[in-house]
């Protein structure tokens, strides 16, 4: 018997919060993989927070909307390996994407390679995240569904990379993390849209969800605390606010400093010739 399934059990709230949270992991990433491009000598530490908070940030989302997921007649659960192991996936898919432009650049060629292969992990994530729901009956998908989720992952993923590499300013990054929220989001409703399943067991009179939604949140704790940390240093990094600045090749901003008041009056160096003032952050 094929059950009835839905994805928005507890109504917009679901959705929303997921929607938000990929925006949240995208915006994340974008910040530090500017301060990556502008930094060369702290690139490693940017690129890999930036990955680790788009990846925690799919993930978060895929799981938020997965609260919303029931199957009338059915309970459903979770294996806890393979849903650990669906954010791992996650993680390092996203960093490999990210490293490869943060290091090769954005040319086409490397763009197609890197957001191929991350759209490819945050397909992966998805289905190893569905294949750890445990029910009383089998999932199935339809191909065609399943396949246009998956290039809309790729897509996502492409664009995201290209907007890393090619927009700096605030907010062009933030207008940039509400369309691949969207994109991301989408991926994960479409995919949701290709199960069917099919009842084996005998039906349950009633579906209790407190015991998944307690499950759902206690494995949402640490991806959640991991995006608030990152979400503290790219906020407390003295270069957030700032705009069109220019940096140097060690990643240190010149910043002139005028002459004092009142010191060698009429004799002060042209502009081009006063000494920088420097100064580094993380």
């Amino acid at each position: 018997m094929t059950a009835t399934v839905s994805n928005f059990h507890y109504g917009a709230v679901t959705p929303i919060a997921a929607y938000l949270m990929a925006c949240l992991g995208a915006a994340l990433g974008l910040r530090c993989t500017t301060r990556s491009l502008r930094r060369p000598h702290r690139r490693a530490r940017w690129l890999a927070l930036g990955a680790v908070s788009i990846g925690c940030g799919i993930w978060t989302m895929h799981f938020i909307a997965m609260i919303g997921f029931s199957v009338q007649g059915a309970l459903v659960s979770y294996d806890t390996s393979k849903t650990l192991l669906s954010l791992a996936v996650a993680i390092a898919f996203v960093a490999v994407g990210v490293f490869l432009v943060g290091y090769r650049g954005g040319s086409p060629l490397n763009l197609g390679i890197a957001g191929t292969v991350t759209g490819l992990g945050v397909a992966a994530m998805h289905y190893l995240g569905m294949a750890a729901i445990h029910t009383n009956g089998g999932l199935h998908y339809d191909a065609l569904t399943v396949s246009l989720s998956v290039v809309i992952a790729v897509a996502a993923a492409t664009a995201a990379l290209w907007a890393a590499v090619s927009i700096h300013s605030l907010w062009s990054s933030l207008g940039a993390s509400l369309v691949m929220g969207v994109a991301v989001t989408g991926m994960h409703y479409t995919g949701m849209a290709a199960v069917s399943v099919h009842l084996t067991g005998g039906t349950a009179a009633s579906q209790s969800s407190t015991d998944l939604l307690s499950f759902l949140l206690a494995m949402l704790a640490s991806p959640l605390a991991v995006l608030l940390i990152a979400a503290v240093i790219v906020m407390f990094d003295p270069d957030m606010m700032l705009g069109d600045d220019t940096w140097d090749g060690d990643g240190a901003r010149d910043r002139v400093t005028p002459a004092p008041y009142g010191a060698g009056a009429g004799t002060d160096l042209p502009v081009a010739q006063q000494q920088p003032q420097r100064y580094t952050s993380w």
